[in-house]
């Protein structure tokens, strides 16, 4: 036999379909979420959407099946869940097929942290309370009351809270070590922000989807005269104050690059990173009118405004005039903020539902368009 024949060809693997994004705060969450809800309809699956009037499942209260809009009719029968929900793993079970793939992304507390404050500035007492990101972490105690903790979620260890866990708990070794491995129990991926185009190339490979699959253009994002730049001191503050967050993104840092060499290597990494960015800037090329995000009062169309919040100016696109209606509607899912989208699916899905009121003009009218 010639060498070529004994060489086995690598068995194509096949696109998952069913899988569970657990959506953090202030981790570019929002640009994830979009990447699912266009492969939930590229592949007509059913999104596990919120009941009713809500745009998140039950948030901040613990997870419970009823969450989801439909659960008593169509049962264990959803392919995707990805909008806001405090992660309770048998409740999700209820609702997700036994095969699901769970994922969720983490990000430096450090930036998180400022980021929180800025976004959550009007409805968290501690921020409130204080001048500036800087103020509160000086001494964060004096502004974060214990009696306050259901409204302070966002002002200490957020994505610990998010994973459904305590975020005022003691750091006790044996606890947050317990923890920790029942999330690696619980989740076959943890991404990280902070390397969101890896994030988005170990994603595709895991789940054998296409690049066009993770492509993006960020949402959610603010305006950098919004952000405050934290002193060195208040850096290393907030790794103690959000000791269980710092915990949680270095041990997931690690074995995020791990599982990156023991898959992909860091050679196809960069090179595949570099693919994405190519295929994104044409995009952005084809679809906007600028080549980047702009600031809210620059957006023409306000059914594209994203949910503005706190102090924050959240970014949002402009698409171009003279596309053809299929390059529309490619480049109009690139950039529908999450509120939209998701009341837009829910029309899809639940046409006999009332729809969800954004309190935005409707994008697409005739919903049959599509």
């Amino acid at each position: 036999k010639s060498q070529e024949e004994l060489l086995i060809p690598p068995t194509p693997c096949h696109a998952k379909t069913n899988v569970m994004f657990l959506k953090t705060h202030k981790t570019a969450s929002s640009t994830v979420l979009n990447i699912m809800f266009r492969f939930a309809e590229r592949y007509n699956l059913t999104v596990a959407l919120p009941a009713d009037q809500l745009f998140h499942l039950g948030y901040p209260r613990t997870f419970v099946a009823h969450f989801v809009e439909g659960f008593k009719t169509i049962g264990q029968n959803y392919n995707i869940m990805c909008n806001h929900l405090r992660f309770n793993p048998l409740e999700v079970k209820r609702v997700m097929a036994a095969n699901t793939f769970y994922f969720s992304i983490l990000r430096n507390p450090i930036p998180l942290l400022e980021s929180s404050y800025i976004y959550y500035k009007n409805n968290v007492p501690a921020f409130r309370s204080s001048k500036n990101v800087n103020e509160f972490l000086a001494s964060p105690t004096k502004y974060y009351h214990p009696a306050d903790y259901r409204e302070n979620i966002y002002a200490r260890n957020i994505m610990w809270f998010d994973f459904g866990y305590n975020n005022n708990a003691e750091d006790d070794t044996q606890y947050t070590q317990a923890v920790l491995e029942e999330i690696e129990q619980n989740f076959h991926l943890i991404l990280i922000a902070d390397y969101f185009d890896e994030s988005m190339i170990l994603l595709k490979h895991t789940l054998c989807w296409d690049l066009d699959d993770v492509i993006y253009f960020k949402l959610n994002s603010r305006s950098q005269d919004t952000v405050q730049t934290l002193t060195p001191e208040n850096e290393e503050q907030i790794k103690a104050w959000c000791s269980l967050d710092w915990k949680l993104y270095l041990h997931f840092n690690q074995s995020f690059w791990r599982r990156i060499e023991e898959t992909i290597g860091l050679e196809v990494l960069e090179k595949e990173v570099d693919h994405l960015r190519a295929r994104q800037k044409e995009l952005m090329e084809t679809c906007l009118s600028e080549q980047e995000a702009v600031r809210k009062d620059d957006i023409r169309n306000k059914a594209l405004l994203p949910f503005q919040s706190g102090a924050a100016d959240i970014l949002g696109y402009n698409l171009k005039q003279d596309l053809d209606n299929r390059t529309l509607r490619t480049c109009q899912k690139m950039v529908i903020p999450e509120l939209q989208y998701t009341s837009y699916l829910y029309a899809v899905q639940h046409p006999h539902k009332k729809r969800k009121e954004v309190g935005l003009p409707l994008l697409w009218t005739n919903l049959q368009e599509r």
